[in-house]
């Protein structure tokens, strides 16, 4: 961590068990952060705590030290079981879940409590196995866990500690049903020591608090700075076909260390990983759809520096904590103001600087007002200089001189294809159909003409139809074919 955005509370004034002062210097904390100076004094105290910080302020750290402690202070029922864990940590994405899982590990380490990790996608019988050999500590995401505990494989009745971060985005996701699940099957809330962190406490988070927890007190650090001070945040407005040579011009311009470029469609994502291979850039897409195993990969080899761009949607906005992001980009504007600083908010942490770069285009730019209304201030804008846009090398079967039209074929793929095959069939190049009105008898055969006779419009006349397809009487007389009998 950076000094400058530190407390002078130290950790060691916090009189925390040495088992925990060996993570706490493995890690190389010696100051707290706000969030962090606030929150677990409370904790330690045994008091529940909502917490609300920016991104990328510590959180982690303090509700793992306070479940640490309270374990450490208050022994398990001799009763217990080895199935029966202690604390549980309940995150809303998979890779939110791993990096708990991580930080837990290191922190921990002294310890010696048993660490489960549990979500979906990957590794089904070995975290079953895993959690039937014994768990101490619990963490992952809310849908496998409840699959495993409708089996029975553990129960939560030994709970002590009960943790929910990024708790607006558990609502976002639509998991809350399955939180509440959980929550209503765990000890009182008087009998369990709660914590909720979020970079956001919107009004539904503090009802969840208020109805789950055991009168917590909020702590909110800087609610009113949206995003942090340390973020160079830059705004080009540009045409849709100008983005992907835009953003390859300003990646050579500003020849950035390690990039996460943010797109709002997978489709997109694909397409603009194929035009930055294309172009010199070694890059892969972060997506839901990408395997669990290929996206653990893809944060391991970006983290540590072998991968220097990651293209993502925003299953990678919330809750990761990816060292030394140098730049962010926005290629498409989130469509959601909280989404934009969740974005940049993956630079610029533990108190380090960052860039954040975003493109206001045709199809998205309506959001720009919503965003800067929720960060309080205009976003600085930058000027499209024609000798930033490079002639581009086009992945394999692409047009280079005709960028602007494959820009939008993508975007017609994303609606279905029918964009694009009218594109590649224009109505005003086909030819046009002439429909005449002929006798079509079986007695007279037509002639086939060499040419089109233009004449006076012949009187009309009645087409022979199908028997299923012939017009109805009432719609045959008002159309003047029929009369009706008079009787």
């Amino acid at each position: 961590m950076s000094e400058h955005h530190l407390t002078d509370q130290s950790f060691s004034g916090l009189n925390l068990p040495e088992a925990l002062m060996q993570g706490v210097r493995a890690a190389g904390f010696e100051f707290c952060t706000p969030i962090q100076a606030k929150t677990l004094p409370i904790a330690l105290a045994g008091q529940d705590v909502a917490g609300q910080a920016q991104t990328g302020t510590g959180k982690t750290a303090a509700f793992l030290l306070a479940t640490f402690n309270r374990l450490l202070t208050q022994p398990a029922a001799p009763e217990r079981l080895p199935t029966q864990p202690r604390a549980i940590i309940l995150a809303p994405t998979r890779e939110l879940a791993v990096q708990i899982h991580k930080d837990a590990e290191v922190l921990g380490a002294g310890t010696g409590y048993r660490l489960n990790l549990v979500f979906g996608g990957t590794g089904y019988d070995t975290q079953r196995r895993d959690l039937e050999a014994g768990v101490d500590v619990l963490i992952g995401t809310p849908g496998r866990i409840i699959d495993y505990f409708k089996q029975h494989v553990f129960d939560l009745k030994a709970i002590q500690v009960m943790v929910l971060d990024e708790a607006d985005r558990m609502f976002d996701l639509g998991f809350i049903k399955d939180i509440r699940f959980l929550l209503r099957r765990m000890p009182e809330p008087t009998q369990r020591l709660n914590m909720l962190f979020s970079a956001t406490l919107s009004y539904r988070v503090t009802e969840l608090a208020y109805e789950h927890m055991n009168n917590p007190q909020f702590v909110r650090i800087d609610p009113d700075r949206r995003t942090a001070d340390n973020v160079e945040q830059v705004l080009y407005h540009t045409a849709n076909d100008e983005k992907i040579p835009l953003l390859v011009g300003v990646l050579r311009h500003m020849d950035p260390a390690r990039s996460l470029v943010f797109v709002n469609t997978k489709d997109m994502g694909e397409r603009l990983v194929g035009w930055l291979q294309a172009n010199g850039f070694r890059a892969e897409i972060l997506s839901g759809d990408v395997p669990q195993k290929m996206r653990l990969k893809l944060l391991g080899d970006f983290s540590e520096g072998r991968l220097p761009i990651l293209v993502a949607t925003d299953v990678a906005a919330r809750g990761l904590h990816i060292p030394d992001v140098s730049h962010v980009f926005n290629f498409d504007l989130p469509q959601n103001a909280e989404d934009y600083v969740h974005r940049i908010g993956r630079t610029a942490r533990a108190g380090k600087s960052g860039d954040a770069v975003s493109f206001a285009c045709e199809r998205y730019v309506f959001a720009l007002p919503e965003i800067e209304t929720y960060i309080g201030h205009k976003i600085p804008t930058a000027k499209v200089e024609a000798a930033v846009l490079p002639t581009l090398q086009p992945p394999s079967g692409g047009r280079p001189e005709r960028l602007g039209r494959d820009d939008r074929r993508g975007r017609g793929r994303e609606r279905g294809g029918r964009r694009e095959r009218a594109r590649e069939n224009p109505r005003s190049e086909r030819p046009r159909e002439v429909s005449t009105v002929t006798d079509v008898s079986p007695r007279a055969p037509a002639a086939a003409s060499p040419e089109p006779a233009v004449t006076a419009a012949p009187e009309p006349t009645v087409r022979a139809t199908p028997a299923k397809q012939r017009t109805s009487g009432p719609l045959r007389r008002r159309l003047g074919f029929e009369k009706p009998a008079v009787g």
